[in-house]
């Protein structure tokens, strides 16, 4: 049953993305790198003690794969008595001047597994989907949510988080 449901959402918010990169050919996006910084927002609990929904901060960055509409991203969310690292592969379709929104995949690396973090309390599969945009010269506002999937001990709940932040183009 839990294969089914990430299967088809998968497909939901891939068809919504990659249409967006083809609706929008015409547009330029954003390809630049940057790091940044925010506010991450666990919205979930495993139901079980010490996993409770985490307020922390979040360390973003990415890398723009030349010539390719694929980003490779890394974030790390702390916050509660454990960080979560994430290194991440997105495909990035521009929507708008400026702006792209991405989905992709990768793995979340909780430091201290059985200690909570906004996005779980152990090692899971995380499923991203967000919204980059430069605002100003060199200055990039993005926003997004993982989904941690079984990311908690004894549970077989998933986890949400939810980011913001600011950062800066080079």
């Amino acid at each position: 049953m839990k294969l089914t449901k990430l299967a088809t959402s998968f497909l939901a918010v891939a068809s919504i993305v990659f249409s967006a990169g083809i609706a929008s050919a015409q547009t330029v996006g954003t390809n630049g790198n940057y790091i940044g910084a925010g506010v991450a927002v666990g919205a979930t609990s495993g139901g079980q003690g010490n996993d409770e929904a985490q307020v922390g901060g979040n360390i973003q960055g990415r890398y723009a794969v030349p010539k390719t509409p694929l980003s490779l991203r890394g974030s790390v969310l702390y916050g509660g008595d454990a960080a979560a690292i994430m290194p991440i592969l997105t495909y990035d379709a521009p929507i708008a001047k400026n702006t792209n929104v991405y989905f992709g995949g990768g793995y979340s690396f909780v430091t201290d597994e059985g200690q909570k973090s906004p996005l779980g309390n152990q090692n899971a599969p995380v499923v991203t989907l967000g919204i980059e945009s430069e605002i100003r010269n060199n200055v990039i506002a993005y926003g997004d949510t993982k989904w941690g999937i079984d990311a908690y001990r004894n549970s077989d709940a998933d986890a949400i988080s939810f980011q913001a932040g600011l950062g800066y183009r080079f």
